[in-house]
């Protein structure tokens, strides 16, 4: 099997594995590792999670987990590489479907977040890796930093008056409070509590649009 192993490349999980997968058998491999991580999360939190955990979850030998991760900061990292694509990818494809104008567009990205934290395993957990220990990781800015900008980006693709620059500004911020009080409504509530869930939403529109539910 022939692998190789790529430099850093910022925006690119691969750039945090050992082992870059060149095949589609090593790629289902690395995928099935990171989906073990992802229920491991789940159930035993990010604390106690550990690359032998996530072999025998994946049905793999601790040596193919090391073939890709040197350790389990570096499995956590990719994993949450991994969301943060994920969610982009749901948001760039939610933005243009969306109907109304582009608050009500915006409305529809905290709708996506939180879909996030409701549907994809380990989610909770790691979110977008932002509460790792990043310094070492080669990540040029904080996740949520990148995910304004991208948001900022569809978002003046399907509205053309609204000032790119501007908006990652205010997502930037937005982004971070809406994050807080969605973790929050998870901590007991496996639902999310609503008690939470309403303030974030609302938190979330106003900080990019301060005209908004001033209520």
């Amino acid at each position: 099997m022939s692998e190789e192993v790529l430099p850093p490349a910022a925006g690119d999980e691969k750039r945090l594995l050992r082992n870059a997968p060149v095949q589609a058998r090593s790629a289902a491999r690395l995928a099935a590792l990171l989906d073990a991580a992802a229920s491991t999360l789940d159930d035993v939190g990010m604390e106690r999670l550990t690359t032998a955990l996530v072999a025998e979850r994946a049905g793999a030998s601790i040596g193919t987990v090391y073939r890709y991760f040197p350790d389990r900061v570096t499995l956590l990292q990719a994993l949450a590489e991994r969301n943060l694509q994920r969610l982009e990818e749901r948001i760039d494809a939610a933005i243009p479907e969306a109907v109304g104008s582009a608050l009500d567009a915006l409305g529809t990205v905290a709708d996506v977040v939180l879909d996030m934290f409701r549907t994809e395993p380990g989610f909770r957990s790691i979110r977008l890796g932002d509460v790792l220990d990043l310094r070492d990781a080669g990540r040029p800015e904080p996740a949520k930093a990148r995910l304004a900008r991208s948001i900022a980006d569809a978002m003046t693709v399907a509205y053309d008056d609204l000032d790119a620059e501007s908006l990652t500004a205010r997502l930037d911020i937005a982004l971070e409070v809406l994050d807080a009080l969605i973790t929050r409504a998870f901590v007991a509530d496996p639902a999310g509590d609503e008690r939470f869930l309403v303030p974030a939403r609302r938190a979330f529109l106003s900080l990019v649009d301060d005209r908004v539910l001033a209520a």
